[in-house]
């Protein structure tokens, strides 16, 4: 026998056991004995990782800043192979502040049986706190005393977690701006409020977070909150019929700064019966602005924008989608059957408009070239949701069903946009024009735009514009009109 060896082995084996390392949180069956752990897992901007999003890299943490009211999801692990028993880990909570902050499940213990090796305390929050507390969880004992308590290492044991309730701030948004009715009385649609940072059932109170501008009568009622603190789900129920095809109704919504939720993002909800034109659904314009096998399909615009102190034409791109509504939809026509029998799956968008977004993700897309004018603008979606138009232009053909020429509307809505320094603006957009086929395959789009705000415009500003779906078109001729500028938010 070689003693060298012999020592070699020794040494790595004392060296599995008392080092920390990422080995130590993925032990399986060869463990030398089965452990239980704390395995909550925490991304770089503080925000757990929720099954079944993984993420190799990152390493459990034994404490966590808290500052959302979400439920907190504590996972904890027990490294062992399929059990031939249930165990149970019993644990200890306490806190140095109010015990009445928070509540527990499951309480006392965790549980573990055959391959379900993975449990979660769930800490929820039906209390503001109202100073910085902490509270100490600890593992204490198995039901099977094979099981060691904590990590195999004396580095990062693991079997104590602490939570940090610190300053929290509660915002909210809704996820979209604008809601198209029929306006046929009884008719039902659902929208969401989100809260980013979660929100305590007890200090809902319609009457203080929204402001309403009504032109006509509704109910409005939310759904049960259930365990649920990410948003809320609201139903209004038109009372009144407003089928007049002549006649453009509009009720608002919007989000009030309170004293304990302020808006962000989308904090004006319109809910709109417009006027009904009569449009040949084969025309299905909107389609000669978008191609969903291409990712990175773009339109190319042209912006009347004042450039050193000139008026000239810039340059933009934005990517263009279709708008997707229901089979029942005015004006939808089916996209793709899926290739299935099955018509719940069915695939319609609105064959006369279209959006400006991106496929996924918190970026935003050049919208009307809105980004050029700003400066110090914030690019993302969760801050400017108004750089991302999803029902931005729509199409009326000549006779309701011309192929090649007509009018178009810029879809009356208001966006928000905000600057990197946290202020933010809602604005007003509406406008007009017309649209032709210049050549074959080749339509422009020649239309003002209308923004208004007070404090950043001094009332309302008009800005000229030529869409093209065509990276190659004519260059627009020089315009006798005034040109926008850049703002600094």
């Amino acid at each position: 026998m070689n003693p060298i060896k012999i020592i070699s082995t020794a040494v790595l084996i004392f060296t599995l056991f008392t080092s920390c390392s990422k080995d130590d949180y993925n032990l399986g069956s060869e463990a030398v004995s089965p452990f239980v752990r704390f395995n909550m897992l925490v991304s770089s901007n503080n925000t757990p990782l929720i099954y079944p999003a993984v993420n190799a890299a990152l390493v459990p943490v034994s404490s966590f800043k808290n500052n959302s009211v979400k439920s907190l999801k504590i996972p904890v692990t027990l490294t062992s192979s399929t059990l031939q028993k249930p165990v149970a880990i019993s644990y200890s909570i306490s806190t140095t502040g109010e015990s009445d902050t928070y509540s527990v499940k499951p309480l006392n213990q965790v549980s573990f049986v055959g391959n379900q090796l993975s449990d979660t305390i769930v800490l929820s929050f039906d209390k503001r706190w109202t100073s910085k507390q902490k509270i100490t969880i600890k593992l204490e004992e198995s039901s099977n005393p094979l099981i060691n308590i904590g990590n195999l290492n004396s580095q990062a044991i693991n079997n104590i977690f602490e939570v940090n309730l610190d300053d929290v701030k509660t915002t909210y948004t809704f996820p979209i701006n604008r809601i198209e009715i029929k306006g046929e009385k009884g008719e039902e649609i659902m929208f969401k409020v989100n809260f980013p940072n979660g929100f305590i059932p007890s200090e809902i109170n319609e009457n203080t977070m929204f402001e309403f501008l009504n032109g006509f009568n509704y109910r409005l009622t939310h759904e049960d909150y259930g365990t649920n603190r990410n948003d809320i789900t609201y139903r209004l129920t038109l009372l009144e019929n407003i089928t007049n095809n002549d006649v453009f109704y509009q009720s608002t919504i919007t989000l009030a700064n309170t004293a304990t939720y302020t808006n962000t993002g989308n904090s004006v909800l319109q809910i709109i019966k417009p006027i009904k034109s009569i449009r040949d659904t084969a025309a299905n314009t909107a389609a000669n602005f978008y191609d969903l096998s291409n990712n990175f399909y773009l339109t190319y615009g042209e912006h009347w924008f004042e450039r050193s102190g000139a008026c000239a034409w810039q340059s933009y791109t934005a990517f263009t989608f279709p708008v997707v509504v229901s089979a029942n939809s005015e004006n939808a026509i089916l996209y793709s059957d899926k290739g299935t029998p099955n018509t719940a799956d069915d695939i319609y968008h609105h064959a006369f408009k279209i959006g400006f977004n991106v496929s996924s993700g918190s970026l935003t897309t050049n919208s009307f070239n809105l980004k050029r004018w700003f400066s110090n603008e914030s690019a993302s979606a969760i801050n400017s949701p108004g750089f991302n138009i999803i029902s931005a232009l729509e199409f009326f053909p000549e006779n309701g069903n011309s192929k090649k020429r007509g009018t178009v509307l810029v879809i009356p809505q208001n966006i928000t946009i905000a600057g990197t320094n946290g202020k933010s603006y809602s604005i007003s957009i509406s406008g007009s024009g017309t649209y032709s086929e210049i050549s074959a395959g080749l339509f422009e789009i020649s239309y003002a735009l209308n923004a208004t705000n007070t404090a950043l415009f001094g009332g309302t500003v008009t800005a000229q514009y030529r869409l093209y779906n065509s990276r190659i078109y004519p260059k627009p001729d020089p315009i006798v009109a005034s040109c926008t500028k850049e703002i600094s938010l």
